[in-house]
């Protein structure tokens, strides 16, 4: 799966088209707040786990500056807070949709 677009649909929601064609939705605030990147999300070098500490919410934390493709696979983000670190893959953006189609999917499977 591959976007053939990428958009702001409204102001808080990012729009993206799929070359099968469906029409994803992500809310500014799902996207900022699941950050991949290993400053958000942690990691595990070396046997040795890093797990964030939670920090106050900066101002412009959800305010979209920057979309740029990375390689042919993910998108990277930058907030108004600064943070530009994540990077998300197709496949995380396509499973994070909360389209109406894809949230009803979501429940089902709970």
């Amino acid at each position: 799966m591959i976007p053939k677009q990428i958009r702001l649909s409204t102001p808080e929601k990012l729009g993206i088209t799929w070359d099968d064609g469906h029409e994803s939705e992500i809310s500014l605030q799902t996207l900022r707040d699941h950050c991949p990147c290993a400053a958000c999300q942690g990691e595990t070098v070396l046997l040795r786990t890093y797990k964030p500490q939670q920090s106050p919410a900066l101002p412009g934390k959800y305010d979209l500056q920057h979309l740029e493709t990375v390689g042919h696979y993910a998108l990277q983000i930058s907030w108004g807070d600064g943070h530009n670190t994540g990077i998300y893959p197709w496949q995380v953006l396509r499973a994070m949709c909360e389209c109406p189609r894809c949230l009803s999917k979501k429940r089902e499977a709970e």
